[in-house]
């Protein structure tokens, strides 16, 4: 028996990846306190296996350990999503997500699985809320048996166009996911502003998330804020007598509006959320304001490149540099 321990220990890591938690504000790998560097990949269904397994190779030997892929993606006139329009199951690219969550549980990865309310023509998107309870059904069903994965389950719900769901269906949502599997991180984020008490108590008390993804407003002075807005987070939550981590899944990013933030940005405000006690941060990215005739696009679409190859010099800066701002912020807390 002495033997067989640790056998089969190899094994469940092996078969669910490491296992993601909580533990009042941080984020756990393998019961370990773990800071989550990301970077986006929301085209990820669309990518082949060559390309999947170059970029997540990369990304571990730079020293990133999550990353960020949606479950409902459309991008110019291609659907990859992973469900249908009623939320079923959807070949070949449910099985892409499976295959991306267990590539990266291999390389000790977490991968945020994210849907999204409001469909397009080409696809995307869920239209109702009974397609999406069913998506959450899928997604949850596919995924069973892997620890390496949280679900966010509505993109920049709270903003008022076609992504809105209210805070009634993503309480249900939130209850249906834990019923489905217990042991599940679930989030939904907020899009564009900085989170108040109200928004705080909203997604921990009324919800009953998690944690929090704030997607902060993108402009020239956003870096110098994001330590400041952390611990006013962090405050808000103590207030109401309920902790989690305050993870930056979405923050600014390049090609996107008037300012074109450097790599000094990027790491500036990955500092700031370190030492303002945040989980996680991501390296946000995308193509020129979603146009499809522009190039780079970046990661929303991976179909014939790499996301490496298409990252421009400022943003390969901040995968060289990421690693050490956090180790090194991370001291100074």
């Amino acid at each position: 028996m002495a033997v067989l321990g640790p056998i089969v220990a190899l094994t469940a890591l092996a078969v669910g990846g490491p296992k993601l938690g909580v533990d009042g504000t941080r984020f756990m790998l393998d019961g370990k306190p773990t800071f989550l560097l990301g970077i986006s990949y929301y085209g990820g269904l669309g990518a082949s296996e060559a390309t999947l397994r170059s970029d997540l190779n990369a990304l571990k030997r730079y020293g990133f350990n999550w990353m960020r892929v949606w479950a409902t993606w459309s991008f110019g006139d291609t659907d990859i999503s992973a469900v249908d329009a009623k939320g079923a199951p959807r070949e070949p690219y449910m099985g892409r997500l499976v295959r991306i969550v267990a590539e990266c549980g291999k390389r000790g990865m977490v991968v945020d699985v994210t849907l999204s309310r409001g469909r397009s023509a080409i696809g995307g998107g869920l239209a109702d809320a009974p397609a999406h309870e069913a998506a959450v059904r899928s997604v949850i069903g596919a995924l069973k048996g892997r620890t390496n994965w949280y679900l966010d389950l509505a993109n920049e719900r709270d903003v008022r166009d076609n992504r809105f769901v209210s805070l009634g269906e993503i309480r249900q949502l939130r209850e249906l996911a834990r019923q489905l599997n217990p042991s599940l991180l679930v989030t939904a984020s907020f899009g564009g502003h900085d989170l108040g008490e109200e928004y705080v108590r909203e997604a921990l008390i009324e919800a009953r998330l998690d944690f929090v993804a704030p997607h902060r407003p993108r402009n020239a002075g956003s870096p110098a804020q994001t330590e400041r807005h952390t611990r006013d987070c962090l405050e808000a939550m103590k207030r109401i007598g309920h902790v989690a981590p305050v993870h930056y899944q979405e923050p600014f990013r390049r090609s996107y509006g008037d300012w074109q933030p450097v790599a000094r940005d990027f790491l500036d405000d990955l500092r700031g959320a370190v030492v303002g006690g945040a989980a996680g941060w991501c390296l946000h990215n995308g193509s020129s304001g979603g146009r499809r005739q522009e190039k780079p696009w970046r990661s929303f679409d991976l179909r014939t490149m790499t996301l490496m190859e298409q990252l421009d010099s400022e943003e390969m800066t901040v995968v060289r540099e990421a690693r050490a701002v956090v180790r090194n912020a991370s001291k100074s807390r």
